[in-house]
């Protein structure tokens, strides 16, 4: 509607009733008292600051007009009005009354729609049904109360389309007590950018434009990834928007992300817009994600009150490996297993791919009903007397068709899309646990929501290098071609554990300890130190892992090579070790180009 004081060019929207949690039902805010009472002298004094001058750090980053941009605490209309007169449309929200009255005589830009609201629901703006390309928050951040935050940044999030730019200014230093300003921090808002799946793109240290000594800025630029296919979005609605009576839709949305990451050579392409994932690889890693949650007595549904009670999935054979008939951390790629150890987990695939079946993969729906990952079932499967977790036995259990677009962003975006599936199961899990009366224990989250991969194991490439050197055989630096001794003899994670933690054998490689330790360090090899380790690879991999007595070693290589390494995916048999190589240097370029991850030259 239109206001009555606003200037005829200007239009100002304001909810017509008042819902719970509108900016006119909610009490009086300290600050915003503060600023009504001094909001022409305030309004005065910002106008002085051209708002190019202010915000140059960003200018290259705003999306290219006309757009749209939500400029939220808009005080004067300053930035709104530089916005506008670069061609965009602006609604500028602002919960003071008399700032927006201000705003409204200084600026009457047809292109600045007012808006009275207030962070964090933004019940009012959120209401408008907008997808904004940036939203801008200039020295709004200090004002919210720290347990308001995650709320105030889901909110932001959830409003900006695909690839929108989110700029927030952040302000350091005192002020006076009635303006109810909180601490704030670059490392929050990077926090909460993992949790919410936005990528921090810049940030900008900057003095205090008035001239206080004891002020300082933060200017952080972040923006929603977007592939351009469609993909991201459709996860962001699934993650953050779809209905769950239970942790389920997220539990195979994670599984299969931690799939597209450490597993894609399991994966098939069909030809067509899909892929296919072997059923069994999506349980497993099912399986590996809610054991530690169920041990640790995380509520998964609103009835699962203690351990299993209440899991469809958790039947005999996942309750036998909840007693500890095997680790999470046994059920890797590769794996081998008799007895006991094979009946559970045998049983606890059935279980699960069941559920899978069932629930989340039935129920996770595209807008217009029909399913995202359907699943066709395999026949019965016969408990082998040893029982191998390989790409054959997986795939007997069935497979789970993923749209290619959707795969592919799991796979480019894991470093992003997984966080953000972790804070809302976690939000999840909170909510549950207060309907049943609990508080849940934040470190005790962390810790069962943490992927069950070994901690940088080493042990066993270690193990036989210092062996080989007891016998007498030389091992030697793939980097350097020094030969070792044990005095400075590393393991080094060629494809680095902090960039991609995968503790398989062909990415694990002796190093002389100062090359690993303080030249490689946490960097990817370039193009040309990979082609230039070659030979010292391809030599290190005959010698501890293919050179040995038995089929246990050759095959847990292989198999966890054509896993992760998605170029060698189909291969039979132990694949070609130039192969293996050209892969790896595959795989590299991907974590160079997707995650931007440094690399060492040597």
């Amino acid at each position: 509607m239109i206001s009555g004081h606003a200037q005829r060019t200007t239009r100002y929207f304001s909810p017509s009733t008042a819902l719970p949690d509108s900016p006119l039902t909610l009490p009086p805010d300290k600050a915003i008292a503060w600023y009504d009472g001094r909001a022409e002298r305030l309004a005065n004094q910002y106008e002085t600051f051209a708002a190019g001058d202010v915000h140059a750090w960003l200018t290259d980053l705003l999306p290219v007009a006309p757009g749209l941009i939500l400029d939220v605490g808009a005080g004067s209309g300053r930035d709104a009005a530089w916005l506008a007169a670069q061609g965009h449309e602006v609604l500028a929200v602002e919960p003071s009354g008399s700032m927006r009255q201000q705003g409204q005589r200084l600026h009457g830009d047809t292109r600045i729609r007012w808006l009275e609201d207030r962070l964090p629901a933004l019940t009012a703006t959120l209401r408008l049904g907008l997808a904004a390309d940036a939203i801008l928050l200039s020295g709004v951040w200090q004002h919210i109360a720290p347990a308001d935050r995650p709320r105030a940044f889901r909110k932001l999030v959830a409003l900006l389309k695909s690839g929108g730019l989110l700029a927030i200014t952040l302000r350091h230093g005192p002020a006076e007590p009635e303006r109810d300003i909180h601490p704030v921090s670059l490392a929050e808002i990077e926090t909460l950018a993992r949790a919410h799946g936005v990528a921090v793109v810049r940030t900008a240290e900057a003095a205090d434009a008035m001239g206080r000594a004891d002020v300082t800025w933060t200017h952080v630029a972040l923006r929603l990834p977007d592939d351009g296919t469609g993909a991201l979005p459709l996860l962001r609605h699934a993650i953050l928007n779809d209905q769950k009576s239970a942790t389920y839709k997220l539990g195979l949305l994670r599984a299969l992300c931690r799939a597209a990451d450490g597993a894609a050579g399991l994966a098939q392409d069909t030809g067509s817009d899909e892929v296919t994932v072997p059923l069994g690889l999506v349980a497993l890693n099912w399986l590996r994600l809610y054991l530690p949650l169920v041990s640790a007595d995380l509520p998964q549904s609103p009835a699962n009150q203690r351990q299993a009670e209440g899991l469809g999935f958790a039947k005999a054979g996942f309750r036998a490996l909840l007693v500890g008939v095997v680790s999470p951390l046994d059920l890797r790629i590769g794996a081998q297993f008799r007895a006991d150890a094979a009946d559970a987990i045998h049983a606890a695939l059935r279980e699960a791919t069941d559920t899978i079946t069932r629930m989340p993969a039935t129920y996770l729906t595209y807008p217009n009903g029909g399913p995202i990952l359907p699943v066709t079932r395999g026949r019965a499967v016969p408990r082998p007397a040893v029982l191998v977790l390989d790409a054959a036995y997986l795939a007997a259990f069935g497979e789970m068709r993923v749209p290619r677009d959707l795969w592919r962003a799991m796979q480019r975006f894991a470093a992003w899309v997984e966080p953000a599936l972790m804070a809302e199961w976690a939000r999840l899990m909170r909510g549950y646990a207060e309907r049943q009366g609990r508080v849940l224990d934040e470190g005790r989250i962390g810790a069962a929501m943490t992927w069950a991969d070994p901690v940088r194991d080493v042990s066993l490439p270690r193990g036989i290098a210092l062996q080989a050197l007891e016998q007498g055989s030389p091992v030697y630096c793939v980097w350097t071609g020094r030969r070792l001794d044990a005095t400075v003899l590393d393991i080094d994670h060629c494809l680095p554990w902090a960039a991609w933690p995968c503790g398989d054998l062909w990415n694990l490689l002796p190093a002389h300890r100062r090359v690993n330790q303080h030249q490689k360090r946490d960097r990817l090899p370039s193009a040309m130190i990979l082609a230039r380790a070659q030979d010292g690879m391809l030599a290190w991999w005959r010698q501890a892992y293919l050179s040995v007595e038995g089929v246990a070693l050759p095959r847990r290589f292989a198999d966890e090579a054509k896993a992760s390494l998605p170029a060698i995916g189909g291969a039979v048999g132990i694949p070609d070790l130039d192969e293996i190589h050209a892969a790896i240097g595959l795989q590299r370029l991907r974590l160079h180009q997707d995650q931007q991850v440094p690399e060492w030259n040597g």
